[in-house]
């Protein structure tokens, strides 16, 4: 099969991330093309293949898919043998639910927690719409380690979509230094520990910004 997704700067675009880890969940071979953020060319650059202006953009033989969830719904779909949502309706439903929610919400998080994983370092005051949404974050990880997370360390035990959704806000609380419960902090550790993510953390890591 032949893919190919359009990201942005891996140390900046947490929804290129999520495309990412989307297809490594799938398996299947697959090329990138980086479009450089915050350049005068960038949007023109963008819109040469994603017609919404925004990454990623995943090319199939089929044609186009321009959002994540969309993104990972096609691939969860078309390669249902790599069992991209967790198994059991239940399961899968809370899966969808908290990607939605991670889709749609926590802009102050986003805002003030931009995602930049060379970053290593607190802020100074976190502001309190942040501290909202990071507060739900982590209810919303402990409520599906303890429901979902008997076979393994990932929130719905095996690994799933709801982990590419999650780990650019685990990288964000990482490089923020922000002080978490032990199952967030743990869970944060398991998706270092990932091999994909580890893989995007190094070529963020080596990212110029030139």
């Amino acid at each position: 099969m032949n893919l190919e997704l359009v990201i942005g700067d891996k140390n900046y675009s947490s929804w290129s991330l999520r495309g990412a880890l989307a297809l490594e969940l799938a398996g299947v071979p697959y090329r990138e093309r980086l479009v450089r953020l915050n350049r005068a060319d960038t949007r023109t650059r963008i819109l040469e293949y994603s017609p919404s202006g925004k990454v990623p953009l995943l090319i199939t033989e089929e044609g186009l898919i321009w959002e994540s969830l969309a993104i990972g719904e096609y691939l969860a779909e078309r390669f249902p043998e790599a069992h991209l949502w967790p198994r059991g309706e239940y399961a899968r439903a809370v899966a969808r639910s908290i990607c939605a929610e991670m889709h749609a919400g926590f802009v102050a998080l986003r805002t003030h927690l931009p995602m930049d994983l060379k970053r290593d370092a607190a802020l100074d005051q976190v502001p309190d719409e942040a501290k909202i949404d990071i507060q739900r974050v982590c209810a919303l990880w402990a409520e599906c380690r303890s429901a979902f997370g008997q076979d393994g360390p990932f929130l719905f035990g095996h690994v799933s979509l709801a982990d590419a959704f999650y780990a650019p806000v685990a990288s964000r609380l990482r490089s923020y230094q922000i002080d978490l419960p032990p199952v967030a902090a743990a869970y944060v550790d398991t998706i270092y520990q990932w091999p994909p993510f580890q893989r995007w953390l190094q070529a963020a890591r080596e990212e110029s910004e030139a």
